[in-house]
């Protein structure tokens, strides 16, 4: 894939200039009726607006000169042409491409409006709570003008508080809080209690990092039960294993136990037999699960340890993934590992992957400021196009050539070097690097060459935007993990605007960007160049990097042509052609991670969204009422001597709902052990995708049959009184208790032995 894969997408179009001349002549047209919305009163122009028929090309012209007004008139912010055209792509259902610093939250505003114009709900989708509550505050006044109300969901908001923003033809809301709610419907047992609105357009921001690298984070809805206590004898002996006792495979995805290794576990639990029937399917699991936890999760690089609890690291984003957690077993093994309380995991009542959340709604569209090389993955996932949209003013940046060192040390020295060089000018300097740990040791270097840097990286995320926002002051060195998603734009002089104090950056060359090592793809390297060079401005970029690298050590299996001739250990073309061939290597394996897990949890999605259907059909009607009157009508008949029919309804939709959420909590609980020992299946020379497949589809096809039998058993024997049905007196309880996580599964992702149990080696 990589680079070959993203000329090919753009000789293919890309769909880079789909349509893109009939988007200029429409705009170009649109300039002859800027007098009329100019003459338009505040009054008239919501009026004005609704009276427009934005389906059409003359409607639309005339919206984007309301819009152009509108922005000038409500935010002091004319909209580009560029800004518009990339609205008009997105009105049409494609991801655009706009470069950092071009004005994306305006231009998906305008589409919303336009969306909403013509009768649709909208929700713009953010990656975080901070995002969706700033823009839906900075673009409300647009919104207002245009007579349209715009709500926003955070974390902290109450259902009543969710309904009111739902209920708004434009809500803003992270990808986390939206899919939660969906989630939490699946608690409820009236239908005035629901609370997710039915989808209809969804407006993606920040589209590749949520459609791609958080696609596949199943979002969770746990309910508490008895939980069970972790084996800590397992957890004793793999925290004494030495390096003869495991291997760690050359890419670093897996850890299994040697022979040696195997005797010494078995031995010390008792002298068991770990590949017996009893042991293969459960004890060799938890221990290959304390293997990983122990020695490939790695504290201030997978995540941090703070105020007494285990944090997730976002490698997409460099920053804590609140209310994220890895599988339950895992999980409690690094709390173990850390010496830390364990948090309670529960059941799963249900879930949802961020794919299959945006898969509901029957029309997306996106943007964001990489979306050109993630276009195989937005097409062959979600069926996307993708606009690349030109930039308002030339972008006059200067990316310089790749230096690739022989080692990681000369690559920090050299790093170093280029640093205090540039700082010596006074030109600002905004260093990316991969993971906490990278960034305070670097940071830690500079201070020894007398360079004092701001950190930002996951320990101190609370504090990013007011960071971020003034790395571009004059002599302002800043190191920061990955930038992708901070929603910060980095103006040069600083936040404050002072005309001088930016004439005199800008004298300077701009913001410098220096990329301390290639990310596994090219996206993200090119989302922290685009910090530098917004809006015409100049700017610098210059990545390092070694073939010690994990990129390169993870993809590359020799390296023999590959040495060094200059005493600093900078190698030459074929240095840079090496790092290259090993991100396009991460780019393919990513991908295929992608399809492979994406095959997986498709037939999963479509049994839940079975389950989700019958579940409102019993919510919102008196079908389970009809079913138990039908299965026991002498029951039937006996209470509805004494009891209303009201009463008698709402006790079997009680009954029915409870049976049919114990039925689809039961069957994820299987879901999750066949993935568990799926990979068995590859032994005998079976398809595990297959059989994965074939057992839960049969599983499946029992669970409604059996929820309905046990309803009817339950509907003979409950106590069932003008107050109601009494499900607790019959031992049926839900949970008084539920919470809503996150589970980090891209290591246990179909295709690596990691999602199949975790297991090494079979005897």
């Amino acid at each position: 894939m990589g680079k070959f894969s993203n000329a090919m997408w753009r000789m293919l179009g890309a769909q880079a200039t789909r349509n893109q001349s009939k988007s200029v002549a429409m705009i170009e047209a649109s300039t002859a009726h800027d007098d009329w919305a100019q003459a338009l009163t505040d009054d008239e122009f919501a009026s004005a607006a609704a009276e427009l028929d934005v389906t059409t090309e003359s409607g639309r012209t005339r919206f984007l000169a309301l819009a152009r007004e509108g922005g000038t008139r409500s935010l002091e912010m004319t909209p580009f042409d560029v800004q518009l055209q990339g609205a008009l792509r997105m009105l049409d259902g494609d991801v655009v491409e706009m470069a950092t610093g071009e004005g994306k939250t305006l231009a998906g505003a305008i589409a919303a409006v336009g969306f909403a114009l013509s009768g649709h709900s909208v929700h713009v989708i953010s990656v975080n709570d901070y995002l969706a509550g700033r823009d839906a505050k900075w673009m409300k006044p647009l919104y207002d003008l245009f007579g349209i109300d715009v709500g926003a969901l955070s974390e902290k908001s109450t259902p009543d508080e969710r309904r009111a923003a739902y209920d708004c033809p434009v809500t803003y809301g992270s990808v986390n809080e939206i899919g939660f709610d969906v989630l939490r419907d699946h608690l409820v047992l009236t239908a005035d209690a629901l609370v997710a609105p039915v989808p209809d357009v969804a407006i993606v921001d920040e589209a590749d990092s949520v459609l791609v690298d958080e696609a596949l984070v199943p979002l969770i809805l746990a309910g508490a039960t008895p939980a069970a206590i972790p084996n800590s004898a397992i957890f004793d002996v793999v925290s004494r294993l030495k390096a003869k006792h495991y291997d760690i495979d050359a890419d670093g995805r897996n850890v299994s136990l040697t022979e040696e290794g195997a005797q010494l576990v078995e031995a010390t639990l008792g002298g068991i037999n770990l590949y017996d029937d009893e042991h293969v399917g459960s004890t060799l699991v938890h221990v290959n699960v304390a293997l990983y936890a122990y020695y490939l999760l790695e504290r201030d690089v997978d995540y941090i340890v703070r105020d007494g609890g285990v944090h997730l690291i976002n490698a997409s984003r460099g920053r804590v993934a609140r209310l994220q957690r890895w599988p339950d077993g895992v999980q409690a093994a690094v709390e173990f590992k850390e010496g830390l309380e364990l948090t309670e995991a529960g059941e799963v009542i249900d879930t949802i992957t961020v794919q299959a959340l945006i898969g509901r709604y029957p029309k997306v569209a996106g943007m964001t400021g990489t979306a050109i090389a993630a276009g195989e993955q937005f097409r062959q996932f979600y069926g996307l196009e993708v606009s690349q949209i030109p930039s308002n003013a030339p972008n006059i940046r200067e990316d310089e050539p790749d230096r690739v060192y022989d080692t990681k040390a000369n690559k920090v020295e050299a790093v170093v070097d280029f640093v205090a060089a540039t700082h010596e000018t006074g030109q600002p300097i905004l260093i990316g690097t991969h993971d906490v740990a990278q960034s305070e040791e670097l940071a830690y270097f500079l201070e020894r060459a007398g360079v004092t840097a701001v950190v930002l990286n996951a320990k101190n995320d609370a504090e990013e935007a007011a960071i971020i926002a003034e790395a571009g002051r004059k002599n302002a060195v800043t190191v920061s993990t990955q930038m992708a998603g901070r929603g910060t734009d980095i103006r040069l002089g600083g936040s404050d605007g002072d005309d001088d104090a930016r004439e005199e950056v800008l004298d300077l060359g701009g913001l410098c960007v220096v990329g301390t090592g290639r990310y596994d793809t090219e996206r993200l390297d090119n989302q922290l160049r685009g910090r530098a060079g917004r809006q015409g401005d100049p700017g610098r970029s210059v990545f390092f990097s070694s073939l010690e690298d994990p990129l390169v050590t993870k993809n590359i299996t020799t390296l023999r042509e590959v040495q060094a001739d200059a005493p600093d250990g900078l190698l030459g073309p074929k240095g840079i052609e090496t790092v290259e061939q090993a991100q396009r290597i991460a780019e393919a394996a990513m991908l295929t991670l992608h399809s492979n897990t994406w095959s997986y949890n498709k037939q999963v999605n479509e049994q839940r969204e079975s389950i989700v259907r019958r579940r409102m059909n019993v919510l919102k009607t008196d079908a389970a009422a009809r079913d138990l009157e039908k299965a026991e009508p002498e029951r039937w008949s006996e209470l509805a001597e004494d009891l209303d029919d009201e009463v008698l309804t709402d006790a079997a939709r009680e009954i029915v709902l409870y049976h049919l959420d114990r039925a689809w909590a039961d069957h994820l609980a299987y879901v999750a052990d066949v993935q568990a020992s799926i990979h068995l299946r590859a032994l005998g020379a079976q398809s595990p995708l297959e059989e994965f497949h074939k057992l839960i589809f049969g599983e499946f096809t029992q669970i409604v049959d059996e929820a309905m039998t046990a309803a009817a058993a339950t509907f003979r024997e409950v106590t069932i009184t003008a107050d109601g049905v009494d499900l607790d007196g019959a031992d049926l309880h839900r949970s008084t208790m539920t919470w809503t996580y996150l589970v980090n599964e891209n290591q246990f992702s179909a295709g690596s032995q990691a999602m199949q149990g975790i297991v090494g080696i079979f005897r």
